[in-house]
């Protein structure tokens, strides 16, 4: 029962550019099989799990900053407060200022396109 080693061996001899012409049968299989040993525990070095002490685990191990934002948070809201920010009384009083603003620039408004009634324009 006799293995077909030229024929195994000439894929190899093509891709890597090199022959083990020079070598005995010996020495062929035992750098063979050295070459099967390292390509094999290359390919399951990826299956190793880690324990946590790896370098590429450092930053999952890492305590995040604590982040800040110029608003709160959803589930922060505010106290409940004692006093009302603005009484009946004081949202009259502003109420009232801000429809005397309002009738004034609308009266400024309609005096200044009495004196200069600009001219419609055409479509």
């Amino acid at each position: 029962m006799g293995h077909n080693w030229p024929a195994m061996l000439s894929p190899l001899n093509d891709l890597l550019g090199w022959t083990l012409s020079g070598m005995s049968k010996d020495a062929k299989i035992t750098a063979l099989a050295a070459a099967a040993l390292v390509l094999s525990s290359l390919a399951l070095g990826g299956c190793a799990t880690s324990t946590g002490s790896s370098l590429m685990d450092a930053r999952a191990e890492a305590a995040a900053p604590p982040r800040t934002s110029d608003y709160p948070a959803v589930e922060n809201l505010p106290q409940q407060r004692k006093k009302p920010v603005m009484t009946a009384e004081e949202r009259l009083q502003l109420q009232k200022e801000l429809i005397g603003a309002r009738d004034r620039l609308a009266s400024r408004t309609r005096a200044k396109q009495g004196a200069t009634s600009p001219q419609p324009l055409k479509p």
